[in-house]
């Protein structure tokens, strides 16, 4: 089974996906591929440098991921041509390694841990999808503390993406996370039980 795993920042996704690998699930992680789709010379990198120019590339060729962020954070339409070429390249190498995946053991749960995954249409891909959702300000406090951010940074964030009560007209499954790790473990334990069953079945 496919399962597609999202949230809003600072909402404890990819700690809840930590704790399916845990229990025996496979994590592709959305973010780590479009690093490595973005590394010189690679196709997306190509791509990216000719639409937004040379000047977004650091001394060693690498995408500057500041600039580039503060660039499309800013304009709308940059935004769209970045996700355009970015989120096909990455459904490709997602399905490749799903498939992978798969001819090693048929009955595998794999987890596509991806915070755009409503947004870019990921979600019509998967067998299933599960939304974590946690408390506004311990939302705000987890990136303020992971990312160094101003609260105001943070909230700006937030309102530039897709709410949670959006993400939820799609889930099969919603993780609560409020603070607790003990009721956070079960719950991810108990999604993973029944997908493993249907996987398996």
């Amino acid at each position: 089974m496919l399962i597609g795993l999202t949230g809003g920042i600072g909402s404890g996704k990819s700690f809840a996906a930590s704790l399916f690998r845990d229990l025996g699930a496979r994590v592709i992680d959305a973010d780590i591929l479009c690093r490595e789709l973005v590394l010189p010379n690679r196709p997306a990198w190509k791509e990216i440098v000719e639409k937004f120019g040379s000047d977004i590339l650091q001394e060693d060729q690498r995408l500057d991921r500041k600039k580039l962020s503060a660039l499309i954070f800013s304009d709308p339409s940059k935004k769209q041509m970045l996700e355009a070429i970015l989120h096909p390249m990455v459904f490709e190498e997602e399905r490749r390694r799903y498939q992978r995946i798969l001819e090693g053991d048929a009955g595998a749960v794999v987890i596509v841990d991806a915070a755009m995954l409503i947004e870019s249409g990921n979600h019509k891909n998967m067998d299933k999808v599960i939304v974590i959702r946690s408390g506004l300000e311990d939302q705000i406090e987890r990136v303020v503390k992971r990312n160094g951010w101003s609260r105001e940074q943070v909230i700006e964030r937030m309102n530039s993406q897709m709410s949670v009560d959006e993400k939820l007209l799609h889930a099969d499954f919603v993780i609560e996370n409020d603070g607790d790790l003990e009721n956070l473990r079960n719950n991810v334990s108990t999604i993973y039980k029944a997908l493993s069953e249907t996987a398996k079945s």
